[in-house]
């Protein structure tokens, strides 16, 4: 099988939306955003094949992401041209495309976990109330900053984006962006988004302001009909309880209608992964890397 894989561009965009919501199962990784914000980064490629969209990441190395799609329409044995002389890598693969492919390809599949790229999502509800003693810290922080400063929620349009890029420029500058690959890439990212916010569909976010300055934002979509998706979120730490703050003031103002909020992985990095289960997850939308024997890489460009 021979895919053509080309740049993610923006032209694309509706048509790419379409395919996904027919997917049974979407992860953080597949939103048009994601792809869009890292596709330099990961020299993200896509290959449209009929009722299939195929991601190819060539960087660092280069592995397949999972199809996207309607999967249970899918004939996968005819699909993937099982090879036993070669092999496919695919990463990101939500756990029910994985359980349907244990199930397509008993005796050939491989399995990994890919802890670090599993989703975080919690309940909405308990992210605004902050109710019990597991939050007890975190509401301390807030009651802080609600008394100590005087501030604004706004919701965040295009007319914020300067000022996002401003407040972003100094968030560098404070956490020396330059001396970490991953602060450096995630401000491309970043960027990419912002310099195209009004071109790309579902953006939404918030800030908050502080005597008339930026003093955190977030840039969220909404990933299901009853799931947010936060793909970014800063604050200047010069202000105590800046992130929870930023983080119970979106919900609670722009999250109505949404039951859960998707706060994206921790990428094995230790101190992430302790910061995202402080706020206690109903649960992960777990993903795998899968290794086929198949030859649908060969013969793509």
């Amino acid at each position: 099988m021979s895919l053509s894989f080309e740049p993610i561009t923006l032209d694309r965009q509706n048509d790419y939306l379409e395919v996904l919501s027919r997917c049974p199962q979407i992860t953080s990784d597949y939103s048009f955003l994601n792809l869009w914000a890292w596709a330099e980064e990961y020299e993200l490629r896509w290959a449209w094949d009929g009722d299939l969209i195929w991601i190819r990441q060539n960087l660092p190395e280069q592995f397949l992401w999972a199809p996207v799609g309607l999967w249970d329409a899918v004939d996968w044995q005819s699909r993937l041209k099982v090879n036993a002389n070669a092999q496919s890598v695919f990463t990101r693969v939500p756990e029910m495309l994985t359980n349907l492919w244990r199930q397509r390809f008993p005796q050939t599949i491989r399995v990994e976990e890919e802890r670090g790229s599993w989703d975080y999502y919690y309940r909405v509800p308990d992210l605004i109330e902050l109710k019990g003693n597991r939050y007890h810290k975190k509401r301390n922080l807030l009651n802080q900053f609600n008394r100590k400063y005087e501030f604004s929620y706004l919701p965040f349009g295009a007319d914020m984006v300067k000022q996002a890029m401003a407040m972003q420029t100094d968030w560098c500058t404070w956490r020396d962006c330059e001396s970490s690959d991953i602060l450096s890439s995630e401000n491309r990212a970043i960027f990419r988004i912002l310099k195209e916010w009004q071109q790309l569909a579902g953006l939404f976010g918030g800030a908050l302001m502080v005597s008339g300055t930026m003093a955190a934002y977030t840039v969220a979509e909404a990933l299901t009909r009853d799931m947010l998706l936060i793909h970014f979120e800063k604050g200047d730490t010069r202000y105590k309880g800046i992130y929870q703050a930023i983080n119970q003031k979106f919900l609670e103002n722009s999250a109505a209608g949404y039951t859960f909020v998707n706060r994206e992985q921790d990428l094995n990095d230790e101190g992430l992964r302790k910061a995202k289960l402080s706020y206690h997850p109903e649960d992960f939308l777990r993903k795998f890397r899968v290794t086929l024997p198949t030859t649908i890489i060969r013969g793509a460009h």
